[in-house]
């Protein structure tokens, strides 16, 4: 039995949609597992510092990612295209890095969208083509006043499988 064309459509933007989520979402806890699984094998990525294949961003962004104390993204905004087995999409993001630094922690906040291309092969939704467009950026001192480590009761979020939510959606 055939989907009605519009219900197809509206299955493959949510698709792309998740996609895009769990983008963020792997990028902030640090699952390169995760982050690998959300690219077709042939996908490439530029993030302006990286252009190249997904394969090499995987790597290349835990590197990066490992030198900085902690990540948030919200994404927001999210436009997707579908023309069959393909789509193009707008995700505006604003995210939050702290950095170390010699004078205390720094808060650096950018801002921009990421265009995307996906494709559905074998049934398959992934991106085939991440490209970040920045649209502006600030630095301040950091001005987190939780300290995390005399906080007991609170629960903080962590990088990688420590973090709260995994056990949240374990099965």
């Amino acid at each position: 039995m055939d989907l009605d064309p519009r219900l197809e459509r509206l299955l493959a933007r949510e698709a792309c949609t998740k996609l895009v989520l769990r983008m963020a979402r792997a990028i902030d806890r640090c699952d390169a597992e995760l982050l690998k699984s959300l690219f077709h094998p042939d996908a490439t990525d530029d993030h302006g510092l990286f252009s190249g294949t997904a394969t090499d961003f995987v790597p290349w962004v835990m590197g990066v990612l490992g030198g900085m104390v902690r990540t948030q993204h919200l994404i927001g905004n999210v436009l997707i295209e579908v023309d069959g087995d393909e789509a193009r999409g707008e995700s505006y993001f604003l995210a939050h890095h702290v950095l170390p630094g010699e004078s205390g922690e720094q808060t650096m906040v950018a801002a921009g969208r990421y265009l995307d291309r996906f494709a559905r092969r074998d049934g398959q939704w992934r991106i085939t083509r991440r490209h970040a467009v920045y649209d502006w950026s600030s630095t301040a001192p950091n001005s987190d006043i939780w300290d995390r480590a005399n906080m007991p009761g609170f629960s903080f979020g962590a990088r990688g499988a420590d973090d709260p939510s995994y056990a949240h959606f374990a099965r």
